[in-house]
């Protein structure tokens, strides 16, 4: 899979909503290889933006076609300044994968060792479907060697504080200092409003 990664300062957000729901009827057919994209505003104005494709070859034959460099140029007008782009094609996936059923999503940004996160997610999806419910799937991208984006889904936020307060199971009690040290520096964007294409 490659997932582009696009976020910036959304000085228009139901103009950007309106832009992704057009590219969904009029351009989405003609994308080979588009696999699905999660999108939305936080509360703080930052817009996201997780397009993911069956390949990279796949994401730039879209890039390429002309129909999307106009879509491109009008939805940019959404953003107030920059806007960036992120690349991957080194991705992990748990519970699934991405969830259309969410209606709460959200994005973590981080830091931390591959194997130790891959290997604390094995434990987790072990006991995931009692200890949280709430949680119905996830997409993690690496973004660099230690560096990476998670996109949870979730079935409601009220639900996903309901169960952030939940005490780990014995089986992942041995691991939760090492978890809490590994999320004391991640960077949260709630999508309250969540955009499942």
């Amino acid at each position: 899979m490659f997932v582009q990664i696009i976020e910036g300062r959304v000085a228009d957000a139901e103009g950007l909503r309106r832009q992704m729901d057009r590219w969904a009827t009029e351009l989405r057919s003609g994308a080979s290889g588009y696999v699905g994209t999660t999108a939305g505003v936080a509360d703080d104005g930052r817009g996201i933006a997780v397009a993911r494709f069956e390949s990279a070859e796949a994401a730039k034959t879209n890039s390429q076609r002309p129909e999307q460099g106009e879509w491109w140029t009008a939805t940019e007008g959404c953003f107030d300044g920059d806007v960036t782009f992120t690349d991957s094609e080194e991705i992990d996936e748990f519970l699934g994968g991405g969830s259309d059923d969410a209606t709460f999503v959200q994005v973590m940004k981080g830091t931390a060792d591959r194997s130790k996160l891959r290997e604390m997610d094995e434990q987790f999806e072990k006991v995931a479907g009692d200890f949280r419910p709430d949680l119905i799937g996830g997409t993690r991208i690496w973004t660099a060697a230690d560096t990476y984006v998670d996109v949870a889904y979730f079935t409601s936020e009220a639900d996903a504080r309901e169960g952030e307060k939940n005490e780990p199971p014995p089986e992942l009690a041995a691991g939760a200092a090492d978890y809490e040290q590994l999320m004391a520096d991640v960077e949260y964007l709630d999508l309250r409003d969540p955009w499942l294409y």
